[in-house]
């Protein structure tokens, strides 16, 4: 855009005496005045609504509209995935609400887990623990069901993890890895690389199990 004062072209929509506007002018001084005027205040009369609670509200409906940890990362310019997960806490109701929706008595579920699941061989421990903290189990392609008191999670890019489960839900992102791995057999085939072919085509076979299992085609359905 061209602002009629500097008669160039800038980058940035919010100035203040030809300088780019910083939070505290562009938001939290004016939430600050609003809260005055309202008596917005807490018991030692400063305003009671700090602009970071904006922050944890946009992870928080990130997170409860299914976003993963590395969206909710990127959009509140994190670091590291622990950081993100202390804005996404989730209430229990919607954790358990996804919990159960997934592991519902007849659930159509497929991996590791799934018979162990079935057959409901999970303690009240472990169940209590994932009916709370669901959220943190989700991975690219499913979840992992693995409890803390068993150590770190070892899931790898074979799926071979035994704590691992998946639904319908990720049958898109299982068709487009399982896409994935075939182009990267092709092109390992065409470079020779025999231990390359072989890798691929463990994931690739995992993959066409977990979609036999789910009652999934292999390929993107037709429109």
């Amino acid at each position: 855009m061209t602002t009629g004062d500097l008669g160039r072209p800038v980058r940035y929509l919010f100035l203040r005496n030809g300088h780019l506007a910083g939070p505290d002018y562009l938001f939290a001084n004016p939430l600050r005045a609003i809260c005055q005027d309202l008596a917005i205040l807490n018991s030692v009369g400063k305003p009671a609504i700090h602009p970071h609670r904006f922050r944890h509200t946009l992870g928080t409906q990130l997170a409860e509209k299914g976003a993963r940890v590395q969206t909710i990362m990127k959009v509140l310019g994190h670091k590291s995935p622990g950081m993100s997960m202390t804005y996404t806490h989730i209430s229990d109701p919607t954790v358990l609400a996804d919990y159960q929706a997934v592991l519902k008595p007849g659930a159509l579920i497929a991996g590791p887990l799934a018979d162990t699941l079935r057959s409901g061989q999970l303690d009240q421990d472990a169940l209590d623990w994932l009916k709370t903290n669901f959220y943190k189990t989700e991975l690219e392609l499913g979840r992992c069901l693995h409890l803390p008191q068993e150590g770190p999670c070892e899931c790898d890019l074979y799926l071979s993890c035994t704590k691992f489960i998946t639904t319908r839900q990720y049958a898109p992102r299982l068709r487009e890895r399982l896409c994935v791995e075939q182009q990267l057999i092709a092109d390992a085939r065409n470079r020779g690389w025999d231990r390359e072919i072989e890798r691929h085509q463990r994931v690739a076979d995992r993959i066409t199990s977990l979609l036999d299992d789910l009652g999934e085609p292999r390929d993107e359905p037709l429109a």
